[in-house]
């Protein structure tokens, strides 16, 4: 894939995102996550006010993609999601309207060369920023059975018996060229039947989040949030997995169960799914959207 040519990306919860968080114009816009620019750009044309509006991405593709903003005033902030709201608090910046997607992308996924799925091979990679040392293949390289286990366990939600035992298979067959040769290992050695989930994905679950600290940024980043809010602004966060969702969904809790010292309102006091939407995305199939507003 090409920075020229980047894939169709399809946005999810679009819709229930720009209800919720409802920009108006003359506001400003935080986009954490901003990747190639689907709710961004949608954000953007309600809001009339890209001067002033802040883009972030780690993955230099995406910031590739969001450049053509930069012309109309937007900043972008080739940077992880925490460094960027440290950075903007640092510099007393607040905004009406934050959004943060969280997880992985649909063009990451479909980058071979990216190493995040099996479904096309490549090199054991896993980086969201390209310009960190540690990848997939470091991670594997450099780590025990134990420790193995223990990603495998707590990041891909795996019983821990079954995590020792992919652990100690991979170790034992390292190093690996691509991302198909340990996918095929994982599913050759696997016990039982297997559906529609390959048994491989937990574990390339576990080793994209260890590689790029997720739940580690995520855990750092949401107290910031209602720092980088004006008064009446409002956040939205969409998950897409239980480790994430758990998180978001005790800040929020924590929140809200403050009383007259919390920081945050609830907008939505369920979580908004994206199980109805676009067949044709699947991604979507499994987010979760929470809003709150800046008392």
């Amino acid at each position: 894939m090409s920075k020229e040519h980047p894939p169709h990306h399809i946005p999810v919860l679009l819709d229930a995102t720009l209800n919720t968080l409802n920009p108006q114009a003359g506001e400003s816009y935080l986009d954490l996550t901003a990747g190639y620019g689907g709710h961004a750009g949608e954000v953007l044309k309600r809001t009339e006010n890209l001067p002033g509006s802040v883009l972030v991405d780690r993955d230099d593709y995406a910031i590739q993609h969001l450049s053509k903003y930069e012309d109309k005033g937007v900043r972008l902030m080739h940077t992880d999601f925490e460094s960027a709201a440290r950075q903007l608090i640092k510099e007393g910046r607040a905004f009406d309207v934050i959004l943060i997607d969280l997880g992985v992308s649909s063009p990451q996924l479909d980058q071979g060369e990216r190493g995040f799925s099996f479904k096309n091979t490549g090199p054991l990679d896993m980086r969201m920023d390209r310009r960190q040392a540690l990848t997939a293949h470091e991670l594997i390289q450099g780590t025990t059975v134990e420790e193995l286990a223990k990603i495998i366990h707590e990041y891909g939600e795996e019983r821990y018996m079954d995590a020792k035992r992919i652990a100690e298979l991979i170790i034992a067959n390292r190093p690996f060229t691509s991302t198909e040769a340990l996918a095929h290992l994982i599913a050759e050695h696997h016990r039982g039947k297997w559906g529609h989930i390959h048994p491989a994905t937990r574990t390339f679950q576990a080793l994209r989040i260890a590689v790029n600290d997720e739940l580690g940024h995520i855990e750092r980043t949401l107290p910031l949030l209602p720092k980088l809010l004006h008064k009446g602004g409002r956040v939205g966060v969409i998950s897409f997995h239980s480790l994430e969702d758990r998180l978001v969904k005790r800040f929020f809790k924590d929140q809200f169960e403050l009383g007259l010292e919390a920081e945050l309102a609830p907008i939505t006091k369920k979580p908004i799914t994206g199980a109805a939407e676009d067949v044709h995305n699947p991604r979507a199939r499994s987010a979760k959207l929470r809003v709150a507003v800046k008392k």
